[in-house]
C-alpha cells in the first residue's frame, strides 16, 4: 500500500544531508529499512555502556547498586552512562518507501502538526541532544535507545544525576498508532507526551522556559526551527508548541513491521516462520487468548488493564487511577505493543520481569489471581512447557524485520 497523507507530504519535501525523513526499523545490531520495494540493511556497532554490564554472577545489578559506584562525567549521561548516539540511517530512498508489511493503514495526519522533512529533521536532532536536560547530560535517547528497541535496558528510567524514576521506559516503535501515551495514558497526543519528560524532575529536570531560552541562544536551532515552521521567523519560531511538534513528527517515523509473522500471515513467505513460532502464533490466537489485549496491526488495544503486576507490593503504583480518579482504573496500565518486544527487556510498567520466558510464565499462571481487582481477562492458561516455548518463539519472530523474501 502506497503511503498516504502525512507521509506523502514528506516525500515531496526537500531533504538535507545531515538527516532525512525516514522509516526506521532496528533489528539487533542492524537497521533495516524498506525503500523502492527492496529491503536494505545498514549495520552499526551497538552502543556500549555500563547499562550492559553484569555482576559476577551474570545478573545485571540493580540501578541503585550500579549508580552508587559511578559519578557523572563530562560528555556522558547520568552517572557515567554513555549518551546514545544517532545511529539511525538517513536515506532519501526511504522518502518513497511503502509501509512495512503488516502495517496496512496510518492514522490521518494532524491538521495542527502537518509533517515536513525539515520538521522531522529538527525533531531527530532534538531527540538526541542533551541540551534539553537541566545538566545537559540526558537526551530523549537516554531512555529510548536505538540499540535497545527504542526502549531502555534499565528496569526503571534513569534521569539526570542518576535519579531513578517510577516506571520502565517503553519502546517508541509505532507510536504513530498510539491513542494514549505513557503507561497511565496521561497524554493524549505525541506532542503533549514529548514535552512532559523535559520538565519531569526525575527525567530531564528542566523548566521549559529555560529550554526555550537555551534553544533561542543556540547558534543553529533558531534557523532549524524557522525552516521547520516557516510561518515564524528566527527566534520567534522557538516555542514550546513547536518543540513538541518537532519531537512528535520525528517519533511518528519510527515504524517496525515486515516480520516473519507478517510475511507468514500474508502468505508471501510461509517458510520464513519456524515451526515453533507457527505453533506459538496458533497459541497466541487461541488458547493463549493474548489477542484479547494485544490486537490489531500494532498488537495493542491501546486500553488499560490490571494484570496483577506488583500485587502485594508496598506503595503499589495505581496507574491509570492517577489520571482519571475512577476507582475501576486502580492498577490499570496501558497495553504495550508486542512489535519489537524481544529487543526491549525488562518488561511490565515497573520493569520487574526480566525475560520473555518470565513474561509468558506470568500470564500462564493468570497474573496474580489473588488480586481482587484483577482484569476478568486474566485467567490461568495451563500451557505446557513446550507450548510456553512456542509462544516465546512467536514473540521473538514478531520482533525483527525479515530478510529479503525467497518466495516466488
Amino acid at each position: 500500500m502506497v503511503m498516504a497523507g502525512w507521509r506523502k507530504a514528506m516525500t515531496r519535501a526537500a531533504v538535507g544531508t545531515a538527516g532525512c525523513v525516514f522509516l526506521v526499523v532496528y533489528l539487533g545490531s542492524s537497521l533495516f529499512h524498506v525503500g523502492s520495494g527492496a529491503v536494505h540493511s545498514t549495520a552499526f556497532a551497538p552502543l556500549k555502556s555500563v547499562a550492559h554490564q553484569t555482576d559476577v554472577d551474570g545478573a545485571e545489578p540493580a540501578p541503585s547498586e550500579r549508580l552508587a559506584e559511578q559519578t557523572p562525567q563530562e560528555g556522558v549521561g547520568p552517572a557515567g552512562l554513555l549518551l546514545p548516539q544517532d545511529s539511525l540511517p538517513a536515506t532519501e530512498a526511504l522518502l518513497r518507501a511503502t509501509l512495512p508489511l503488516g502495517l496496512a493503514t496510518l492514522p490521518a495526519e494532524s491538521a495542527d502538526n502537518p509533517p515536513s522533512a525539515a520538521k522531522v529533521e529538527l525533531g531527530r536532532r532534538l531527540f538526541f541532544d542533551p541540551l534539553l536536560s537541566a545538566d545537559q547530560t540526558v537526551s530523549c535517547a537516554t531512555c529510548h535507545q536505538p540499540d535497545h528497541g527504542l526502549a531502555s535496558p534499565e528496569p526503571l528510567a534513569v534521569g539526570i544525576g542518576g535519579r531513578v524514576g517510577r516506571r520502565n521506559a517503553p519502546s517508541l516503535f509505532n507510536r504513530v498508532y498510539g491513542q494514549h501515551f505513557f503507561w497511565d495514558g496521561r497524554a493524549d497526543s505525541l506532542e503533549a507526551q514529548s514535552l512532559l519528560p523535559i520538565a519531569n524532575p526525575d527525567e530531564m529536570g528542566e523548566d521549559l522556559d529555560t529550554i526555550l531560552v537555551r534553544l533561542t541562544e543556540h547558534p543553529e536551532y533558531p534557523r532549524l526551527f524557522e525552516a521547520a515552521f516557516s510561518h515564524a521567523a528566527g527566534s520567534a519560531a522557538v516555542t514550546a508548541e513547536h518543540l513538541g511538534a518537532a519531537l512528535a513528527a520525528f517519533q511518528r517515523t519510527l515504524l517496525l513491521g515486515d516480520s516473519p509473522v507478517d510475511r507468514f500471515r500474508a502468505a508471501s513467505d510461509v517458510t520464513g516462520l519456524s515451526l515453533e513460532a507457527r505453533q506459538g502464533l496458533w497459541i497466541f490466537e487461541s488458547r493463549g487468548r493474548c489477542w484479547q489485549c494485544h490486537s490489531g496491526e500494532n498488537f495493542s488495544d491501546e486500553q488499560f488493564h490490571n494484570t496483577g503486576v506488583a500485587f502485594g507490593a508496598d506503595n503499589r503504583d495505581v496507574g491509570r487511577f492517577e489520571v482519571t480518579g475512577v476507582a475501576e482504573d486502580r492498577f490499570r496500565f496501558k497495553t504495550p505493543s508486542l512489535r519489537g518486544v524481544a529487543q526491549t527487556a525488562p518488561y511490565m510498567h515497573d520493569g520487574s520481569v526480566r525475560t520473555l520466558e518470565d513474561v509468558v510464565e506470568f500470564y500462564n499462571r493468570g497474573g496474580a489471581q489473588e488480586d481482587r481487582e484483577l482484569s476478568p481477562l486474566m485467567r490461568p492458561l495451563n500451557l505446557s512447557d513446550e507450548e510456553k516455548r512456542y509462544l516465546v518463539e512467536f514473540l521473538k519472530a514478531l520482533s525483527y524485520q525479515a530478510g529479503p523474501s525467497v518466495a516466488k
